[in-house]
């Protein structure tokens, strides 16, 4: 065994090894969908009905599993439990190459999604209590810019394996196996950082929530709504467009590159304007995105709507969960775990009835019009005037 990382170094342990697992399970195992969906659409081949039905699948299970994170009777330790979802991240990835149909697929993202639920909850509450108690908060940004340095290196990863050749099977193959690597990166860094138990032996019952975390988590829920059509949709978007076909292998790299940085930086904007603004301001502009992604007739307009997602949609996931542990009292996993659920309810939703309604009218206008209708509303409850009472 390893001996324990001298103190100064623990905490950026921490926060690395978070990041490793958010790219894993999170930028490439759940998102990864989004630059492969083009792919499958040809080659399975796949309607927009059906890959939206696939994507709501693998929600589904993102909600039960933050809502089975939050389990008071859960054994074991969080170590354990994130290990091991994200070791199911990989394969139930990689098993995406050996199958053919719309249930199996259907079954395998739903499995994926319960894990990345996991890996996301565990991972969280895990880093920002120990950063919390080591007194490096700010380390929080490194770990949740784990996401978009995942979904950055997944679409670097399908644009080279394209490019070489490979088809929707190899994709998936790669990309569960790279997930697989970093999860012996994550096991390695996280070694010597020390067992926690996954809850607290006698944890007190939570107090009854206040109107402010309701709309809290409706707000996240909204978000979730919100953003998903476009992260789902937008490299289908690009292909469907030949206009924008010479962005096509860009516009997920967009994505990932403005997402790496965006929690520093919206996390800068917080301190100087409270982070219900900030929250508010994010949502609005991922709004503007995600109606120019479906009205520009440009390269630059589809990458500067790529840029505008992946620059707001971590900043505002950051944003609100380090505000639901705030409002936390004691363990915060169980608010965090419902901030997860609402949020996965939404996005849950979203594939599905924006697949149907491509499918219907055409084209993704009308869904990605009241997904940007949904992130403008989630921004006004985050502005609703603070409770006078308490």
């Amino acid at each position: 065994m390893s001996s324990p990382l001298p103190p100064a170094h623990a905490p950026v342990a921490t926060a690395l090894g978070g990041l490793l697992a958010l790219a894993g399970a999170m930028g490439i195992g759940r998102f990864v969908y989004t630059p492969i969906l083009p792919f499958m659409t040809e080659g399975v081949p796949l309607s927009p009905a059906e890959g939206g039905l696939i994507a709501s699948a693998n929600f589904l299970g993102y909600l039960i599993g933050a809502l089975l994170a939050a389990l008071p009777g859960l054994p074991g330790q969080q170590r354990t439990w994130l290990l091991a979802a994200l070791a199911v991240s990989g394969v139930t990835g990689m098993g995406m190459a050996g199958s053919g149909g719309i249930a199996a697929f259907a079954v395998l993202r739903f499995v994926s999604g319960l894990a990345s639920a996991f890996v996301f909850v565990f991972a969280t509450a895990l880093v920002l209590d120990r950063l919390a108690r080591a007194g490096r908060p700010s380390l929080s940004a490194l770990h949740f810019s784990g996401v978009g340095l995942g979904i950055s290196l997944s679409a670097l990863l399908i644009a080279g394996l394209s490019a070489a050749g490979s088809d929707w099977r190899g994709l998936w193959l790669f990309s569960g196996g790279v997930t697989l690597a970093l999860l012996a990166a994550v096991g390695l860094l996280r070694r010597g950082a020390g067992a926690v138990p996954s809850r607290p032996a006698s944890a007190p019952d939570a107090p009854p929530m206040p109107a402010a975390v309701i709309r809290l988590i409706l707000a996240y829920g909204l978000f979730g709504l919100g953003y998903v059509v476009t992260a789902t949709f937008v490299s289908v978007i690009a292909r469907s467009n030949p206009a924008l076909a010479s962005a096509e292998t860009l516009v997920w790299l967009a994505v990932g590159l403005s997402a790496a940085p965006s929690i520093l930086i919206w996390n800068r904007i917080a301190a100087r304007i409270s982070a219900a603004r900030a929250f508010a301001l994010a949502a609005a502009l991922e709004a503007a995105g995600v109606v120019l992604s479906v009205t520009t007739g440009s390269p630059l307009g589809i990458l500067l709507a790529a840029a505008l997602l992946g620059g707001t949609f971590m900043g505002i996931t950051a944003l609100g969960l380090i505000e639901a542990r705030r409002q936390a009292a004691g363990d915060p996993r169980r608010l965090l775990a419902a901030m997860t659920a609402s949020f996965g309810l939404g996005q849950m939703l979203g594939p599905s009835l924006a697949g149907y309604a491509a499918d219907a009218t055409g084209s993704f206008l009308l869904p990605s019009l009241a997904a940007a209708t949904c992130l403008v509303l989630s921004g006004a409850l985050m502005l609703w005037p603070a409770d006078k009472a308490g």
